[in-house]
This record gives C-alpha cells, structure tokens and sequence, in this order.
C-alpha cells in the first residue's frame, strides 16, 4: 500500500535530494523514485514553482554534445527546507502516535 504524497512533502522531499547534491530531472527522479512513485511529468511541474519562488536555481553544463540543466538549492530553499524537516518531524511523531 501506498499513501498519496502531497504537495508541500514533494516539495519538501525535491528540495532535500538537491541540498545535498547539484543534480539533473532524470537523475533526480531516479533517486527520488527509490523512495516514492514519481514520474517525470510530475517532477518538471514541480522543479519549475520551486525555480519560480526562488528555492532553486539552474545552470547548464555540457554532456555528450549537448547541454544538462542542473538544479541548485538557494539559500532560500534551504531555510524552506529546515522549516519542511521540523514540520515532518512533529508530524511524523503525531502519526506515530497513533498507529
């Protein structure tokens, strides 16, 4: 059984894969697909409101003649970030709580 990921934790959950490592669509929905179900047309949707409020940034690098756009956490997106992980954690406890 699977439970539906809402926004705000797709957020949450995008801006965490990034913080630790500059990455590209593909490569991030790999390792976020080890974790949930996430295809690539839900990722792009997701990748463009995070660039749009400033949580994240692009920069292109060249590979196999042609150019990888990387996304890179701003410093905005990793006070987001914190909020997000203390956020969980109390909800994470109030779940647990009850099950």
């Amino acid at each position: 059984m699977t439970f539906p990921i809402a926004s705000k934790l797709l957020d949450a959950c995008v801006l965490s894969v990034i913080s630790k490592e500059d990455t590209y669509g593909y490569d991030l929905t790999q390792k976020l697909g080890n974790t949930i179900e996430l295809s690539e047309s839900t990722l792009y949707p997701v990748l463009r409101r995070l660039l749009k409020d400033n949580l994240l940034e692009t920069y292109d690098v060249a590979y196999d003649g042609r150019n990888r756009r990387y996304y890179k956490i701003t410093t905005k997106g990793n006070e987001l970030l914190q909020e997000y992980i203390l956020a969980w954690q109390d909800h994470k406890n109030k779940i647990e709580s009850l099950l």
